[in-house]
């Protein structure tokens, strides 16, 4: 698009990291293309929406906000609004059928498609580009990242695993492996930027493996590390049934590898995670956690816990409260079942009804908190040392950090100078179930 034609598109991201990280490669393709990036939606000359599809409620979220936003095609009569991500890709032109405020609907594999499609839709026409590919990686796309002192890489697209409940390998396809070259010298630009913490990211990235140098996850993530001593590196999400002894390792080597891991139990029993189609059993799942707490003892581990999945009977569902007591996460994301379209688990009977269903998930939520507020009170004495994320988000008076732990620390803001990316020590003075608070050690 010639530049003073120059657009304005504002991007509303919903969901996970990954579509966090699209959302950056899309503005890239778009600025290369000369639209604007707006950060106010009534300047917009276009909306794109990136959604999710993992859960129905974030699809839910995302209809309702298209009824929201007529308002704005009503007051801006050629105004264009697509919908972009996972959700685009589950329904496909239904989406456009069902919903007249739509001019595009693309999938995450078609995103080099949209300065043409944008384009074309002022000319009063439609679109659908929802083919999945089986090599797109957008590797030759650096993301558009506002100056930040945390960055996600992208280092794989996809999923192979089949979980009987859930949508991703048929939204974002099979899995793909980017060359290790380029997240490298990825890493090195962000570090150039002032970028301070890294989260390396896919949808299971213990599977990760080079296409040119077959050099595995715990590989890069050394490399990394050991090239960029002054950053921190995170990454996400595990998958228990890739979890190498490699990795745990490699983790517990170098300092500036966060000791923080997500790995997803989803259920305790192993009934349940044969149905699910996890691949692990509840006694494989304890023994990665064993050798952990070994090799890393001050590692924080955090979960994602599924309640009432078709045919869960009362005792399966105390053997996830048994797991989750066992473990002792210090966090989890926990959700009650819902049907995805498209997937095995629709052809199970959901036979856990509704309410059932939200009485387990809070004795879920309850056990959790419990456990993460009695865990982060023996916090409290000990020093962290935390990168500062700027001001709180609820007092502005107080300021925020986060530990290699990935917990949150509330302090107050001392009269020598501190500035968002440093990093620093905090002394834990009193803590809640989700938060710690503490001092500035000098």
């Amino acid at each position: 698009m010639a530049k003073e034609n120059n657009r304005k598109i504002y991007i509303e991201t919903y969901g996970c990291q990954m579509n966090l990280n699209d959302s950056e490669i899309v503005s890239s393709i778009l600025i290369d293309a000369d639209f604007t990036i707006e950060k106010k939606i009534e300047n917009a000359d276009i909306i794109l929406l990136n959604t999710c599809s993992v859960r129905e409620n974030a699809e839910r979220k995302i209809l309702e906000r298209l009824i929201h936003l007529k308002q704005y095609k009503k007051k801006k009569p050629r105004l264009k609004v697509g919908l972009l991500g996972c959700m685009a890709e589950n329904f496909k032109g239904t989406l456009l059928d069902k919903n007249e405020i739509l001019d595009l609907v693309v999938g995450p594999d078609e995103y080099r498609k949209l300065p043409e499609l944008l384009n074309n839709s002022f000319n009063k026409s439609r679109h659908v580009a929802v083919e999945l590919s089986t090599d797109e990686t957008y590797d030759d796309i650096i993301p558009y990242r506002e100056n930040s002192i945390s960055a996600y890489v992208s280092i794989m697209r996809g999923c192979n695993n089949f979980c009987s409940y859930c949508i991703v390998p048929f939204t974002r396809g099979r899995e793909r492996s980017k060359n290790s070259q380029i997240i490298i010298d990825e890493v090195a630009l962000l570090k150039g930027k002032g970028v301070k913490e890294i989260t390396l990211l896919g949808q299971n990235v213990n599977s990760y493996v080079c296409p040119e140098t077959k050099i595995t996850f715990a590989k890069l993530l050394e490399l990394c590390a050991s090239s960029n001593p002054d950053n921190w590196f995170r990454f996400i999400t595990s998958h228990p049934k890739d979890m190498s002894d490699e990795l745990i390792e490699v983790i517990s080597k170098h300092q500036n590898i966060c000791k923080h891991i997500h790995l997803p139990l989803q259920a305790g029993a192993n009934r349940i995670l044969h149905k699910m189609n996890r691949k692990y059993t509840r006694e494989h799942y304890l023994s990665l956690i064993k050798k952990i707490r070994f090799r890393i003892p001050d590692c924080a581990i955090t979960t994602d816990i599924i309640s009432g999945f078709p045919s869960e009977t009362i005792e399966e569902h105390k053997q996830t409260l048994s797991a989750i007591e066992e473990i002792r996460y210090d966090g989890a994301f926990m959700f009650k079942y819902s049907v995805r379209p498209g997937t095995k688990a629709e052809s199970f009977d959901d036979d856990v009804s509704e309410d059932e269903k939200i009485r387990r998930l809070n004795e879920i939520i309850d056990l959790q908190s419990k456990i993460a507020k009695e865990i982060n009170k023996e916090e409290i004495g000990k020093v962290h040392i935390a990168l500062v994320e700027g001001k709180s988000k609820r007092n502005p008076k107080q300021w925020q950090a986060r530990s290699d732990t990935n917990k949150l620390i509330i302090f107050d803001l001392p009269e020598s100078k501190i500035e968002k990316g440093d990093f620093i020590k905090l002394k834990i003075l009193r803590s809640t179930s989700a938060t710690l608070f503490g001092e500035l050690v000098l």
